[in-house]
């Protein structure tokens, strides 16, 4: 192949994008994730990102994220493993463990990084993994990397999952994947249910607990604490940069085995440590969820729960959630795009998944209101979706 076949092979499509005249993707963004969001100058309302809590501006979290600056610098410049693991790097371990109530954590750059990097450790040729259909392509990706057979099953369908356990027991090791809570839609998986049927078919379950860590739970503290489970005897994996405010993701689950991730994960030895920076305003957020979740979270849901029940009182067509997650359907990629690029134009600022992120014909448009907005930026963008249904897009 010539260097000018493989650059013509290796373009952007952007055929759909000049179709609608809108690409929502790479926003400059001028701004913190304050109540008004800044996009080139102009005031935009925020109901993007993942900052569920709220926090993502907090002063508190930008003062500790500045003492560390000062006490260690920008950088450690090495791998966890040799002169990267700073003290913060091992107090927060432990306390991101006691949080989720887990023996033993490690923490790497991303959660992509992390679900990436732990099956390659854990899982060879001859093993099989059963995972949800809709689950993050992390986990998809990181299960592909190991060559062994994967089986998905329906979408949070014990049946179909106890169906697909059934028919994998010569298999050397069974592994059982999922997210706690789907970040497209706002469904959460029937956890409890799924760990009874890793019990009976001796699999071990793996749980991403990415969109769950500080949102769902009495306490915020996740899928482990919401579905009631104790002893927790799978693997725990979660990012720390969308409820938690910060950057970095985590494998979390029995010191044993942690102690043996640390030292088996090329993804974690070979990767340059998460700044001692990152890991004060990680801790910083720890402590305020768990002192303020209840004020914080009741927020977060009101919210929601406004903004919901206004859009289906509105008519739009709404997935069910149980999360602090609304998202509209809009079914094809062209149609989602062109009802963002109408909220774009409304200065709101919003989400749309188009394929392959999710199935064909399948968009939406997901909203989530982090509990920093002021009500009355609620109550204008209902004022915004108001106006959009009376033009009929």
């Amino acid at each position: 192949m010539s260097i000018k076949e493989f650059y013509e092979q290796h373009y952007l499509n952007d055929d759909l994008l000049k179709k609608t005249g809108f690409n929502p993707y790479y926003v400059n963004i001028q701004s913190g994730l304050n109540d008004k969001l800044i996009i080139d100058g102009v005031n935009f309302i925020n109901l993007a990102t993942n900052n569920y809590l709220g926090i993502a501006n907090d002063k508190r979290i930008k003062e500790a994220t500045i003492n560390a600056i000062n006490k260690y610098g920008l950088s450690l410049c090495a791998t966890p493993i040799a002169s990267g693991g700073s003290d913060l790097y091992l107090s927060l371990s432990q306390k991101i463990s006691d949080f989720i109530g887990l023996e033993s954590s490690i923490i790497y750059p991303s959660c992509y990084q992390a679900n990436i990097g732990l099956f390659p450790v854990i899982a060879d040729k001859n093993d099989v993994v059963i995972i949800d259909q809709f689950s993050h392509s992390s986990l998809i990706e990181g299960v592909k990397s190991v060559g062994c057979k994967i089986r998905p099953y329906l979408h949070n369908d014990i049946d179909s999952l106890e169906k697909n356990l059934k028919n994998s027991t010569n298999y050397s090791q069974i592994f059982v994947i999922t997210e706690s809570v789907f970040s497209t839609e706002g469904s959460i998986a029937p956890f409890a249910d799924i760990v009874k049927l890793c019990e009976k078919y001796d699999a071990i379950p793996v749980i991403d607990d990415s969109h769950g860590i500080g949102v769902i739970g009495k306490n915020g503290k996740g899928i482990l604490e919401y579905a009631g489970i104790k002893d927790y005897q799978g693997i725990y994996t979660a990012s720390l940069g969308k409820s938690i405010a910060n950057l970095g993701g985590i494998i979390s689950g029995k010191k044993s085995f942690i102690d043996y991730i640390k030292y088996h994960s090329s993804h974690l030895i070979y990767s340059t440590a998460i700044t001692p920076s990152i890991l004060a305003g990680i801790e910083k957020a720890i402590c305020i969820i768990e002192e303020e979740f209840e004020v914080l979270g009741k927020k977060m849901w009101k919210y929601r729960n406004k903004l919901r029940d206004a859009l289906i009182k509105l008519e739009y067509n709404i997935k069910p959630s149980s999360a602090p997650i609304t998202s509209i359907v809009t079914g094809s990629s062209e149609n989602t795009l062109l009802f963002a690029k109408m909220l774009y134009s409304k200065k709101i600022l919003a989400t749309p998944f188009i394929y392959p992120s999710v199935p064909e014909n399948m968009g939406v448009i997901r909203l989530i209101a982090g509990a920093n907005l002021e009500e009355q930026t609620i109550d204008r963008a209902i004022e915004m979706f108001k106006e959009i249904k009376q033009i009929g897009i």
